[in-house]
């Protein structure tokens, strides 16, 4: 085993390609991993990097796989359905976690396996990409920056951009459900875009609505702010007509509908191209205020969200093979601090209060 190899699964995966592709800027050594084989070995021919065949219910397979790395990155969603046996398998291996998950349910799950985690000396970190390396940075250094704050606001956009198949097909499974925000500490179901305002993300002004993001999780255990809300930008007219999602949440929970869309989503391309995301940013807004009703405000601007995570993956995965790591279950920056996310390249950070 190489010092600079880990286990990339879902390698043939939109994001898990790039990633793949990305992994030599960093020294680094992936062995490339999933279920087919007729999907990873032109991959790995092209890129002259090994795989390994392994269904994730092959638990043999997969133990031993994980026994000759120090790290795995799970790229292969929806985690719903294949984060619990990996992060079980990497207890039994004592290998270290890292996923590219942004759904506010599988962090609550994984943090669950905190003290088993600590116990087999592993890290737990999801999050590791663009969910949530950016928005949980900016969190701490707002917090950090206003330590008595009791509330948080976080909102992001992606300019001229797409969503991967990966990206997409996980949505069409969130149709028809609920938001969510923190409040006094715990997570509080909501109507999804219950809220909506107007923010100022330099280049433009955007609406933006409120969203179950990540963050309600990770940001709450990275700086212990009671109230967290998470928002993104979308057309107004979108926002409106969530107003009246309610009486169409049967319709859109459906198998048969969701299979439709994901049949439409099916037939576009797998992501954005290079020159897409060469041309795209993505930028996050953080606002902290405190009880007297002082804020603290700031801005990241990062490359592309695709981009960005394949970058904040690897970077953190070296780290980890260079022995920086905490074990049991963290967030970005509660591992490695505000500024994790200014490591990478062409990010800028703006204090606006």
């Amino acid at each position: 085993m190489q010092n600079n190899s880990f286990l990339l699964y879902g390698a043939y995966g939109y994001t898990g390609e790039l990633i793949a592709r990305y992994a030599a800027q960093y020294n680094l050594y992936p062995i490339l991993a999933g279920r087919r084989e007729a999907a990873l070995q032109p991959l790995a021919t092209r890129l002259n990097l090994p795989y390994k065949v392994i269904d994730l219910d092959d638990t043999p397979t997969l133990l031993a796989a994980l026994r000759e790395v120090p790290v795995v990155v799970h790229a292969a969603g929806p985690y719903d359905y294949t984060a619990k046996q990996m992060v079980e398998a990497c207890l039994q291996t004592g290998t270290h976690y890292l996923d590219l998950n942004g759904d506010l349910a599988i962090y609550e799950m994984l943090h669950r396996y905190d003290a088993a985690a600590k116990q087999a000396n592993v890290m737990l970190l999801p999050g590791a990409g663009f969910d949530v390396v950016p928005t949980d940075c900016l969190a701490l250094f707002l917090k950090q920056r206003l330590p008595d704050a009791v509330r948080l606001e976080l909102a992001f956009t992606i300019l001229g951009s797409t969503l991967s198949h990966g990206t997409a097909v996980n949505s069409v499974l969130k149709m028809g459900e609920p938001g969510a925000v923190r409040k006094n500490g715990a997570i509080v179901s909501e109507p999804l875009g219950k809220k909506g305002k107007w923010i100022d993300f330099g280049v433009k002004r955007l609406f933006v609505m409120s969203l179950p993001w990540g963050d309600i999780a990770s940001a709450y255990y990275t700086t212990g702010i009671p109230d967290i809300r998470s928002y993104t930008s979308v057309p107004q007219a979108a926002y409106w007509l969530l107003k009246f999602q309610f009486l169409f949440n049967g319709l859109l929970r459906t198998s048969w509908l969701r299979n439709f869309v994901k049949k439409q989503v099916a037939r576009r391309p797998p992501g954005p191209d290079d020159e897409m995301r060469r041309k795209s940013i993505s930028i996050i807004w953080g606002q902290a205020t405190n009880a007297n009703g002082q804020t603290a405000t700031a801005r990241l601007r990062t490359p592309e969200a695709y981009d960005l995570t394949a970058y904040a993956v690897l970077h953190i995965t070296r780290k980890i093979l260079e022995g920086q790591y905490t074990t049991g279950y963290q967030t970005p920056a509660g591992a490695y601090g505000p500024d994790l996310v200014m490591e990478l390249p062409a990010v800028q950070r703006e204090i606006l209060q």
